[in-house]
Formats: C-alpha cells, structure tokens, sequence
C-alpha cells in the first residue's frame, strides 16, 4: 500500500488521464491485465500517479469499504485544480466511518469535487466514491494481477451450497431441514454504528431494499446484543417477493425501485471480523438458538427463517427428510436445504449445506428458431417453445443444453430443411413459473433431446 499517504507527490497529479483512459481504451480482458501490471511495475519504482490509481482500486474495490452516499455530484469544465488525493482519501475515511452524515456529508462531497479537474473527479475519484470505476475491470481482474501484493483486493464470499446428490454419504447426523427460498441471497451488514449495508452474495451493494433495511436499523441494537456482536454482525438470508421475475428487477434497478412486497427472511449469522478470516467457529445449531433470541417482530418485512432438525441416523430420518422435501416442493418451494447442526459457518462452498431439489421435464413444441449472438453467431441461440402441460400454457425460449456440435447440426438443418420448427423437444427445468400474461414458462430451460422428427408429432 501506499507508504505514505501525505506525501507531497500525491497533491496537483492527474490520474485518469494515464490510467483510467488507457483501460477504457479497449475491451480485452488481456489488455486491461497489462494495464494493471504497468501501473504495478510503475508503482513498485516509485512512479505517484502508478500509486494513486492503485490506491484508488483498492478503495473502489474493497468489498468492506462503503461510503453510505447514493449520488455523488459530476463537474463540468473544471481545469488546473490542485487534485489533492490525499484530501479525497480522508473524505473517503470520513465516508466510511460516518463521521460525517446527511447535510454535512453533501456539502463535504460538493467542495471536494470542486478541487479537482473535472475529469479526475468524474472519471476516477466520483467513481471511487460510487463503487465501480466502470473501465471493464473487476476485484478478480485486478486480483489476478494484485494478488499476492499489498495492493490485493479483499475478497468477499459467504457459504455456499453443495447439491446432495453429489455428497450422498455425508447425509447423517443432526440436521436442520428448511425450505429453500425462491429469492435474492442478501448478507445484511449491521455494522457497530448500527449502519446497515446490504450485500449480494458477491458482494455488489443492493440500495433497493430501504423497508427492510429500515427494519434492520430500527432493530440493530437487539439484534447484535443476541448475537454477542457488538463490533457488527452479518445477517445471512434470502429476500423474497410474491414473483422472483419483479424482485430480480427491482434488486438491480439503479432508480425508482419498488421493492415494498420484499420480505428478508434470514437463516444464518456471522460476526464482521469473523467474515473477514473466513469461519466462524460456533456450530450451526448454536448459530440457530441465537437466531431464535433475535427481537424482530415477525409481522414485519424481517423474519427468522423456521426449519426442523431431525436425526438422519434414525431408522426413519432418511423418509422424514423425502417427506419434508415432498412438502416442501408441493408448497411451492424450490426444494429443501440441508444443515449441519455442527459445522461451523465458512466462508466458501462447502457440504455442511447441502440443497435438494427436483428437477422437472416436459415435452414442448418448437414453433420458432432463433440465430445466436456472439461466439454462435451463424448457428442456434435458442429454440422458441411453447406446449400444454396440465392445463398450462408454457411459453419459453430453450437456450442452454446444446453442444458446440449440436447448435451446428440443428441451424444448418433448420436453414437447408426447415425440418426443427414442428418438432416435439424434451426439456429439463427447475420449476414453471408464470409469465405477467397468464401464460407459463420454466426456470432454467434446458435441452434434453428431440423426441422425434416427425413433423406434427403430438404431445
């Protein structure tokens, strides 16, 4: 890291212009990585604008550095400023401890934009303060190149999953059954200000879901008191609505959300510092208790995630677990999760979670042929499909499932034959959902065989 962030270098240096402009200048990911291993080698023999961009990354990148400011203000025509980075640098400490807030905040952003040439600010310090220094690169471009230097980016990752068919002979023991949600992973930063940041789970910042945070804040002092995590805790869960086709829209929307219907249903915990080792070492059924003691009204858009635990080892618990999970899909949910009772939480994929979950197929027709974009340019992007299944109209393009080998075969055969429209497929989904217009489509269409050639086969 920089060795001495005021030194004199660091004042009057323009930055974007070297770096900034020289990443936006082309889209290949090789050329972005040489980029950053110019400004690596420039930096390492001392070279203030190498170091100030690099610094800049590291703010901009860090998942655990946020500057709780949603519109930071773009200058126009500001030429010969001072560009104090160091100043920029103590507005960002200042940001992120929120040591200044509201009025005071805007007003402190404001002046510091005014310091700088327009566009140093608006193409690399606006953008720090926003998150993302939208050049193409990312924490992995910059780690690949970083990441055994100072300048490394703190990565960011929380439990994951493994799917149980692949880890049959780890299912015994205690366990907790839940059902597995049908929403956005959120991990919910209560930090020991009581400042809640809520997170995807690769990190990106979600500014969609205000009630719920709302929720959080109003209740952070309790919730970390049953926690015992004064210094912050990350509520791990899944936000949920009446249709996951609107919540994805509104969890990625930039403005004008509507996210009032979500509900934050959360099912794991982990402290601040203990996320950034990467374990937690309490068990998950101590992890569950202490969730059980969490004061949140649960009439509101915050509730603790029920489930079971039962004992795979008794002579009935692999039926009671079938059960549960025929239940639990019957209602609705895409299936069923599996826990430990005495694993710790680690911040990585892991078969302490394990999920389950069916898969579904029907038979469909193809009625159109779309081309690929890209790499499949000149050969099938999708097959266009649409059938009955009890009484439900399913329309959905069928997109993945297909070899190299396959969306070759299949668009010559459709351009010199015209023989695919017609045809009946079988395609694997995960669940039917409903489209806004009363007709149905899959989750995750894919492409399992024709069922035959013959024109007009019925279903």
């Amino acid at each position: 890291m920089i060795a001495n962030i005021r030194d004199a270098r660091f004042e009057n240096t323009k930055v974007a212009v070297d770096w900034i402009e020289d990443l936006e200048s082309s889209d290949s990911r090789i050329h972005k990585e040489k980029v950053i291993e110019k400004a690596l080698m420039a930096a390492n023999l001392g070279s203030a604008t190498a170091q100030i961009f690099l610094f800049n990354c590291y703010l901009a990148y860090n998942p655990f550095y946020t500057y709780n400011i949603k519109q930071v203000p773009e200058t126009q025509g500001l030429t010969g400023c001072s560009n104090p980075w160091t100043e920029f640098w103590a507005l960002c400490e200042a940001l992120r401890t929120r040591s200044i807030t509201g009025n005071h905040m805007r007003r402190m952003v404001e002046e510091c934009s005014k310091k700088f040439d327009s566009d140093e600010w608006n193409n690399l310090a606006r953008r720090v303060l926003l998150k993302d220094l939208r050049c193409g690169i990312s924490e992995k471009t910059l780690n690949k190149v970083l990441g055994k230097t100072d300048w490394a980016i703190p990565t960011f990752g929380c439990q994951l999953a493994t799917d149980s068919d692949s880890h049959v002979n780890k299912l015994k023991g205690m366990v907790r059954l839940e059902n597995k949600l049908d929403g956005v992973r959120v991990l919910a930063f209560l930090d020991a200000n009581n400042v809640v940041t809520m997170y995807s789970r690769n990190g990106k910042i979600f500014n969609n879901f205000d009630a719920i945070s709302d929720t959080l804040s109003a209740h952070s002092h309790n919730i970390k008191l049953a926690l015992h995590a004064g210094e912050g805790v990350i509520l791990d869960g899944e936000v949920v609505s009446s249709s996951f086709q609107d919540l994805m829209k509104q969890a990625h929307r930039k403005h004008d959300a509507d996210a009032a219907d979500a509900k934050f249903y959360v099912f794991d915990y982990i402290p601040i510092n203990d996320f950034q080792r990467g374990i937690f070492s309490k068990s998950q059924g101590t992890r569950i208790f202490n969730l059980s003691k969490v004061l949140v009204d649960q009439n509101t858009n915050v509730k603790i995630m029920p489930g079971v635990e039962i004992d795979l080892d008794a002579p009935d618990g692999i039926q009671t677990m079938r059960e549960f999970g025929e239940k639990s899909v019957a209602a609705g949910f895409e299936g069923i999760m599996i826990k430990n009772l005495a694993a710790p939480y680690e911040c990585k994929r892991t078969s302490s979670w394990m999920k389950w979950k069916p898969t579904i197929t029907v038979d469909l027709e193809v009625v159109d042929i779309e081309e690929g974009t890209g790499r499949n340019v000149g050969r099938l992007g999708a097959l266009v499909c649409s059938g009955e299944d009890n009484g439900r109209i399913i329309k959905v393009n069928v997109g993945s499932g297909f070899t190299d080998d396959n969306r070759t075969e299949f668009w010559n055969s459709h351009v010199t034959s015209n023989n695919i429209i017609g045809n009946i497929i079988e395609v694997e989904a995960d669940v039917i959902t409903q489209n806004q217009d009363g007709s149905y489509s899959l989750r995750f269409p894919r492409f399992i065989r024709f069922r035959g050639f013959e024109q007009g086969e019925k279903l």
